[in-house]
């Protein structure tokens, strides 16, 4: 019985908090993709994560501070890619890992 109580806990399509969890990582996933596509070849290993926030802010989370230099000079195309793909972000943040 226990597994079964595990698998409806991970399952996406309950409307527990795990479900939205799992959502929501995929479609953090899902960003995080289709903007280290939009971005020139040298560019594309600098994003770990995406995030789009409530208020439309792009916040992407890259591996160093020097990726973060050159990103910043790509925000217009991770803006664009984004509302391509129907996201309605206005600005965009950078941010370092922190690992």
């Amino acid at each position: 019985m226990a597994i079964n109580k595990l698998k409806n806990l991970l399952d996406p399509s309950n409307d527990g908090d795990l479900g939205d969890l799992i959502n929501r990582t995929r479609h953090m996933e899902e960003l995080t993709g289709l903007l280290i596509e939009a971005l020139p070849e040298p560019n594309r290993n600098a994003i770990v994560a995406a995030n789009i926030r409530k208020d439309g802010e792009l916040v992407i989370i890259c591996a160093s501070s020097a990726w973060a230099s050159r990103l910043r000079y790509e925000t217009e195309i991770l803006l664009s890619a984004a509302k391509k793909a129907g996201i309605m972000a206005h600005t965009c943040r950078i941010r370092v890992s922190q690992s």
